[in-house]
């Protein structure tokens, strides 16, 4: 998450919902019901991939997020997953503008 997480940092502008969504309880967020629904589906793809169900599929529906939503929530979790562990697999250090002051 580090690598990608201060992406978010630099193109949301948003410290608070940066500190949020990439610390301990990113669920804690102050974001809409269907944006915690996605970010609980990312969690649980990341972290767990192999226990995600149609249950999990049908809970983005009900927030109003159609196929396409989903095929696309799915790919870049899981780009991002796989991205991630490449850097770290290879000791990549983030660059200076996304490392964070003090």
């Amino acid at each position: 998450m580090q690598h990608h997480g201060a992406w978010l940092r630099e193109l949301s502008g948003d410290e608070e919902l940066f500190k949020t969504v990439s610390g301990d309880d990113p669920l804690s967020a102050q974001v809409s019901s269907a944006d915690k629904a996605l970010i609980a589906f990312a969690l649980k793809l990341t972290r767990h991939p192999a226990s995600i169900a149609e249950e999990d599929i049908e809970q983005l529906r009900r927030h109003g997020f159609d196929e396409r939503a989903i095929h696309d929530a799915v790919q870049v979790v899981s780009y991002f997953a796989y991205v991630n562990r490449v850097a770290d697999g290879l000791g990549v250090e983030l660059e200076e503008r996304f490392l964070e002051e003090g």
